[in-house]
């Protein structure tokens, strides 16, 4: 197998991600003055002790601002009742009125969090890790809950999807 230049290898590397589904989230912060979320892909449990999960946010993002100067964030995995709720949150509505669409609750910690999501997961950051353009967001997890009667909405391919038992 022969080497690949880095712009080759960018290619592949993009092509090949676009076929790996993933559970879509939203990522929601308040910084005391205003609300946000956005959509993401990039998050994945770390450790069961402790009980931790990360998120991989964009530099230039407004969420990735807020989550490095206060410490609480909410991971909400939307269900397959959400494609609305998810291209709302992917920037195709603008930020103040992203939270019209869903039914958006106050949770303890003063976080957005969707009542009708798959899975809710707040958790209090403990480490950013700078690399490339995004950071890794590392948070302890405070309370989780997950709706056993729904399917989570999954992202594959430039198109929402379901998960359906393979046997």
């Amino acid at each position: 197998m022969e080497e690949l230049d880095s712009e080759a290898i960018g290619l592949q590397f993009r092509a090949t991600m676009r076929k790996y589904p993933a559970a879509v989230t939203i990522i929601t912060a308040n910084d005391g003055i205003r609300d946000h979320g956005m959509t993401a892909t990039a998050v994945t449990s770390v450790s069961m002790d402790p009980p931790s999960m990360m998120a991989c946010l964009n530099n230039r993002t407004l969420l990735h601002t807020m989550l490095l100067n206060q410490p609480y964030f909410a991971v909400n995995v939307l269900s397959v009742s959400h494609p609305e709720v998810s291209e709302a949150f992917s920037g195709k509505v603008a930020p103040e009125e992203r939270f019209s669409t869903g039914g958006w609750v106050r949770d303890p910690k003063n976080m957005l969090i969707l009542p009708t999501a798959h899975a809710t997961v707040i958790c209090s950051r403990v480490a950013a890790v700078p690399f490339g353009t995004h950071t890794i967001f590392v948070g302890r997890v405070l309370r989780a809950h997950v709706d056993e009667e729904t399917r989570p909405l999954l992202y594959q391919d430039a198109a929402y999807h379901t998960s359906l038992p393979a046997l």
